[in-house]
């Protein structure tokens, strides 16, 4: 009788298992039926061309907004509404269920791939460095801004560079959180700061715009690693973005992708090259 009743909890055991599993699936599978419902997916983006921007009449774009949109469209989800959010407050604002995704050149770290569930690669850059013109400092890395003891730069607030520049040694206050490109850029050009930071595409689009020849970039920065990002997704949405997967890579197939990307800029062959597994596994 003792096995017998053994044996009947192990099946019921199993069973409570295999119903927690099904209704997370469904759970999970829902996601994407809620997004068909409203008709669009909520974006978490920074507003940082050419990985995103708002224009003045509110309308999204840059080149990782693109791609959700089209995604999203091949998903039977019309539509996609954007927030501008700091990088720092994106995961967080994601997991309490304020955006459906984030699509903001956020790359993959192995942190935040235990914090999200990320799509397969997207874009891909390097970092840069705005300085005034002949680069007077002579800044070719972080370590460099670290060393001298006058020398302060910006970045945006939670992103990568300020991660990289306090992990390089420069004292938290001489990293500047700054809270856009232009603001960055200005400060730069009244030197409030001596170098701003962000990826190269991002500061190569800042000095076109700014038509600036006071100005110059160093890039890449020595020793600061190429980093690729993904869409983003909610640790709970990973059906969704396995389905998010299957269109990226039909459009990476297709040749659909790179129409979109690299006009930008960016290189589709670049995100071919690796993949989430790799990007989210490094050191």
């Amino acid at each position: 009788m003792k096995k017998l009743a053994v044996l009947a909890g192990m099946a019921g055991l199993a069973l409570s298992t295999l119903l927690a599993a099904t209704s997370t699936g469904l759970a999970d599978d829902a996601k994407l039926e809620q997004l068909k419902k409203q008709g669009f997916a909520r974006l978490a983006i920074a507003n940082e061309p050419p990985y995103t921007a708002v224009a003045a009449d509110g309308k999204v774009s840059g080149a990782a907004p693109d791609v959700a949109r089209e995604i999203f469209k091949r998903l039977g989800v019309p539509d996609v509404v954007a927030s501008i959010s700091e990088y720092g407050a994106m995961i967080p604002g994601l997991q309490a269920g304020r955006f459906d995704v984030i699509t903001a050149g956020l790359f993959m770290k192995p942190e935040r791939c235990a914090a999200v569930a990320y799509s397969e690669p997207v874009l891909c850059d390097a970092e840069a460095l705005l300085v005034k013109k002949g680069n007077p400092k002579g800044f070719k890395s972080y370590e460099d801004i670290a060393k001298d003891e006058t020398a302060t730069v910006g970045a945006p607030g939670g992103g990568t560079e300020e991660k990289l520049a306090l992990n390089a040694g420069v004292p938290r206050d001489r990293v500047i959180v700054v809270p856009d490109g232009q603001s960055g850029l200005k400060m730069v050009q009244d030197g409030r700061i001596d170098a701003y930071s962000l990826p190269v595409l991002s500061i190569n689009d800042l000095m076109k715009k700014a038509n600036d020849p006071n100005l110059e970039v160093v890039a890449p920065v020595v020793g600061a690693p190429v980093y690729c990002d993904g869409a983003a997704f909610n640790k709970n949405d990973t059906a969704l973005r396995d389905a998010f997967d299957v269109e990226l890579a039909k459009m990476k197939e297709s040749g659909d992708f790179a129409k979109i990307i690299e006009p930008y800029g960016f290189s589709a062959e670049a995100a071919k090259s690796t993949t989430r597994e790799k990007l989210c596994s490094a050191k």
